[in-house]
């Protein structure tokens, strides 16, 4: 079943799943594109288990923030995480699910998976609009041997606030001291090139339509449409390709026990293996929660993803998380979400 259909088959259920049912609790999520591959995986295997729909709208991470700010869903989804402070502030927590990677893509006449190679100053300043041809000659030098012709290259990049793009940006800002200054991070920024698209699933289907473009996507979105991907120039020197090995390599780093709020950012880290545009991404909730049986709800369906969901995550090139970072994170829930009365939602 394509992903799409997936997405349909929980939402399209949930008025007649259980209905009238005492012992299933619906679940409704809204956010970041990025995980929606395995969200809508681990939903599909968890109602046929428990009978619990999740209903989770793949809207990006800027609006997955809204919407938990605003209290119109039970969790909100961001790529992005939020800084301690900003948690403090929503009377939010956070904790992390799985880890991808940001893949650069492009339709080049020629040019197959895996072939074009860049690094981050040359995908900056193509972004920056500073590098307009494919055969520029920063480009070709990178390149020995693969065939790269006076063709204008078409930028592509998100239109709607997007965890996607804080990854993407990050990285950009680690590398490229230009786009730090005239661009910088975050879910939304003023591009200097390009046109967008709407979510990850927007910008694969440019990057596919537009001969001489390229874009960026989740991991999944690459696989799922044979599309292809870039070799980057890593923080070792090293050019890699996206994959579950790289992306492991990229979270070895992460010190989640030092990480307040599990506020960790993965991209440009060290390694000969690491992909440098990788990232986890998070779930949002409020810790003082007005429908505990709705948060339970969604405690246990992430429970359940952490005990049973690990397979579906790796067929999708995602990195789960050790058991030693799950039990952190369960502590997390029973320490900071509580009902009204301040009683612990999860035992």
């Amino acid at each position: 079943m394509k992903l799409k259909q997936v997405f349909i088959a929980i939402t399209a259920a949930s008025a007649f799943a259980f209905a009238g049912s005492s012992f299933a609790t619906d679940i409704t999520g809204a956010g970041a594109t990025f995980p929606y591959p395995i969200y809508a995986k681990w939903a599909e295997a968890y109602k046929a288990q428990s009978g619990t729909n999740m209903n989770y709208q793949s809207i990006g991470s800027g609006g997955g923030i809204k919407q938990i700010n605003a209290k119109t869903v039970d969790f909100g989804a961001s790529d992005m995480p939020l800084k301690p402070e900003e948690l403090e502030k929503g009377g939010l927590m956070q904790f992390p699910t799985v880890i991808g990677g940001v893949v650069p893509v492009v339709n080049i006449a020629g040019v197959a998976n895996g072939k074009l190679h860049l690094d981050g100053a040359t995908l900056a300043n193509i972004y920056l609009g500073k590098i307009t041809k494919w055969n520029d000659p920063a480009i070709v030098a990178m390149n020995k041997g693969v065939k790269l012709g006076d063709e204008n290259i078409t930028v592509v990049h998100r239109s709607d606030g997007s965890g996607t793009s804080f990854i993407f940006t990050n990285y950009l800002s680690k590398v490229s001291p230009e786009w730090q200054t005239s661009v910088g991070e975050g879910t939304a920024v003023s591009w200097k090139a390009g046109t967008g698209g709407k979510g990850n699933e927007g910008v694969a289907s440019y990057v596919q339509r537009i001969k001489g473009s390229i874009g960026y996507v989740e991991y999944a979105y690459a696989l799922q449409n044979k599309m292809a991907a870039v070799q980057m120039k890593n923080r070792d020197g090293l050019y890699v390709s996206p994959d579950a090995k790289a992306f492991q390599a990229a979270a070895a780093g992460a010190e989640w026990t030092k990480a307040p709020g599990f506020y960790e950012i993965l991209t440009n880290e060290e390694g000969k293996n690491s992909w440098p545009i990788s990232g986890a991404t998070f779930i949002l909730m409020h810790k003082s929660q007005e429908k505990p049986e709705s948060a339970e709800a969604v405690l246990k369906f992430f429970d359940w993803a952490y005990k049973n969901g690990d397979k579906l995550a790796a067929e999708l090139d995602y990195i789960t998380l050790p058991d030693s970072v799950k039990k952190l994170i369960r502590d997390a829930w029973k320490a900071q979400i509580k009902d009204a009365q301040g009683r612990a939602i999860w035992k």
